[in-house]
């Protein structure tokens, strides 16, 4: 019989090759596992710093996009509390003619209040039409009544609860019950950041003493994903972070040999234990901490602003002053690089937010009062900086309000989980549309129902994510911020 030639002195015989190469398919397998939940280190875009934390993983690196993203960045403005849409943006000519008539068949549980049911109420507010796009607003937005044509309008969103705190946690984390990561938090595990000298999710909550919104800061809270994708919360007094300067009993050169030190260890660790991702992202932690104490003062002051751009948000107008304070802050911030910006508009309930159970007309003038200059401002702003394009903002509530009065010396409305109205300007939508339609008194989405997971989706694909694939594993199964549901609303984009 006639040896075979060896062509391949390395490997002696087939099983001497297969032996030598099978790991080589298992490190592909795990590639792609690794992969698939997003755990592979990205290189950093040209004009970032490398990782921090040298040749580990840092969880906060840029990342590729499933495909070509319409924006970069988020800035959210959360009308806490639950807007009226039928004082706002959806005018109903019907609830004017069925003002004062009772609303057959409601079902008086529909609200939180089921004693204090009144009949149906018209707006206390005029509207009229503005823009080339003839949009109906309420007076209580002169300012953004002007940019309405830049304003895509989803006017048939539902909730599946009537309370504040599940209602927020939905609207949040698309689960009416608390534990699960935030829009915010999903976006900075799917993208990363674009500057790592600055948190990649800044939260920014009422500065006037009115309290945090329902369930605190687990609206803005990374559930089951790291820790390290967590909104950063801005304090609303004294330093806007905490421990942002150094401790004046060490210099520079001593808190560096600290952080190496720390580094070090941390690093050795996670050389022996590599699936501890927690670790990975607890070391970026402390290296971030160390490099805002220099990018974050900067960026969170206002004061070196030009005179107009102060005028333009209202800061020396007292009504609107500390809303005129967190837009700016939110332009800065997407303007150095920050991918999610979130801004509540109210404090805990009632008449610190925008719950109007007493005296809607009172309560949503006093709030459009606050918000109403900024905001318009913000879009300005955006525009004229180039930077609309590429961000997404959005404003919505966690609920709307019943088109029926609720009893009081005034009136005012109750929770509508059926309706409530939200908008998106840049990002590649389309401004000047609207989609969605409540029934005729603006009691109940009614054409192209949109839920909560259909929003988020839609979040999700301006930024260049399939919802459906930006998945984590957890508790045995992949979990997503839409869970089994959504739909991205195509109609709005441009």
């Amino acid at each position: 019989m006639k040896q075979s030639m060896n062509l391949n002195p390395a490997y002696p015989s087939r099983r001497a090759f297969l032996q030598r190469t099978g790991c080589g398919f298992g490190i592909t397998a795990l590639s792609a596992l690794l992969a698939d939940q997003r755990l592979l280190a990205a290189a950093p875009s040209i004009g970032n710093p490398p990782s921090a934390i040298g040749n580990s993983l840092n969880p906060l690196s840029p990342k590729t996009p499933h495909f070509a993203a319409r924006a970069k960045s988020v800035i959210w403005l959360f009308m806490n509390g639950g807007p009226s849409q039928v004082d706002t943006w959806d005018y109903k000519p019907g609830l004017v003619k069925a003002d004062g008539q009772e609303l057959k068949g409601f079902d008086k549980n529909t609200g939180f209040f089921s004693n204090d049911v009144g009949p149906l109420m018209k707006s206390p507010f005029k509207f009229a039409r503005h823009g080339q796009s003839g949009t109906w607003a309420s007076e209580i937005f002169p300012g953004l009544a002007r940019h309405v044509d830049d304003m895509a309008f989803v006017h048939s969103c539902f909730t599946a609860t009537n309370n504040h705190s599940p209602a927020l946690f939905e609207a949040n984390t698309g689960m009416s019950r608390m534990g699960f990561p935030c829009v915010g938090s999903w976006v900075t595990y799917g993208l990363g950041t674009l500057n790592q000298n600055l948190p990649a999710f800044v939260v920014m909550y009422d500065t006037l003493g009115r309290g945090l919104p329902k369930g605190h800061a687990s609206n803005w809270g990374s559930g089951f994903l790291p820790g390290v994708y967590q909104g950063t919360a801005l304090n609303h007094q004294g330093q806007p972070i905490n421990n942002m300067d150094r401790s004046p009993t060490i210099t520079s050169g001593q808190q560096r040999a600290q952080l190496d030190l720390l580094r070090k260890l941390n690093q050795h660790h996670l050389a022996h234990n590599p699936a501890e991702t927690e670790l990975a992202a607890r070391i970026e932690s402390f290296e971030l901490a160390y490099r805002m104490q220099t990018a974050a003062p900067e960026a969170l002051s206002v004061d070196g602003e030009p005179e107009n751009i102060k005028e333009l948000y209202g800061l020396n107008d007292k009504r609107c002053a500390h809303v005129a304070r967190q837009c700016l802050t939110a332009r800065r911030l997407v303007e150095r690089g920050v991918r999610f910006v979130q801004i509540y508009s109210g404090g805990m309930e009632n008449e610190r937010s925008w719950d109007g159970h007493k005296d809607i007309e009172g309560n949503h003038r006093q709030f459009a009062g606050e918000t109403d200059r900024p905001i318009a401002a913000l879009l300005t702003d955006l525009k004229q900086r180039g930077l609309l394009d590429s961000t997404l903002v959005i404003c919505a509530g966690e609920f709307g309000r019943l088109p029926i009065s609720q009893k009081g010396a005034k009136p005012g409305r109750d929770h509508n989980p059926h309706a409530f109205t939200a908008w998106f300007a840049g990002g590649g939508t389309k401004g000047g549309t609207h989609y969605g339609e409540t029934d005729e008194i603006g009691h109940k989405a009614a054409v192209n129902k949109v839920s909560i997971n259909d929003l988020h989706a839609t979040i999700l694909h301006v930024l260049g994510m399939n919802h459906e694939q930006l998945t984590y594993f957890y508790n045995g199964r992949n979990f997503r911020l839409t869970d089994v549901a959504g739909e991205v609303v195509k109609e709005i984009l441009a």
